[in-house]
């Protein structure tokens, strides 16, 4: 069995970045490199009457890097010790302006685990217009640009079947309301 034989923090800011030292099960060790981001959650929010759903978009890092354009993504966000269904509801309101209701479990999943500790826990939910009741954008003071996106039922599916929809925690989610839902398609 492989296992942590030293962890040398290399930096410590918005994540913790780690040098790890491995064993694996042959006596071998090895240098392998761990961003410590905790856990998150991510919601679909689907209008199924109006056959749309709520996508966000902002700036991010790795996209830019790329020169790619800013990702289309479900609504998401860090635990930072909250509960997945609280705060989940909280993230919806901050970037949305949405209001959620029921929500509806679909995984627990590991987006890049050779070197990252997140797991996120991802949700559909239904929503109707009326619970549209603010903006959204982004909690004040976290400067993160966020764009508002009601994308058409039938526009999603075919951004999933054309490869267009990149986000991981997105095409999951777009994935599972396709299988769960087959009747708004």
């Amino acid at each position: 069995m492989a296992e942590i034989v030293a962890r040398h923090l290399v930096y410590d800011g918005w994540y913790r970045f780690w040098r790890l030292e491995v064993r694996l099960p042959d006596g071998v060790t090895v240098e392998r490199h761990l961003l410590d981001n905790g856990s998150a959650v991510a919601v679909l929010p689907y209008d199924p009457v109006r056959r749309v759903c709520l996508l966000v978009s902002q700036p991010r890092a790795a996209v830019l890097a790329a020169g790619e354009p800013p990702l289309l993504e479900a609504m998401a966000g860090n635990l930072d010790g909250m509960a997945p269904d609280e705060r989940i509801r909280e993230e919806a309101m901050e970037e949305g302006g949405l209001r959620l209701g029921a929500l509806e479990p679909v995984a627990n999943i590991w987006p890049i685990p050779p070197v990252s500790t997140e797991r996120v826990a991802l949700y559909l939910a239904e929503y109707a217009s009326a619970d549209r009741v603010a903006e959204g954008g982004g909690a004040e003071g976290e400067f993160e640009h966020i764009t508002v996106h009601e994308v058409g039922l039938d526009a999603l599916r075919a951004m999933v079947l054309a490869g267009e929809l990149t986000d991981a925690k997105t095409l999951v989610l777009a994935q599972a309301l396709m299988l769960r839902r087959p009747g708004l398609w």
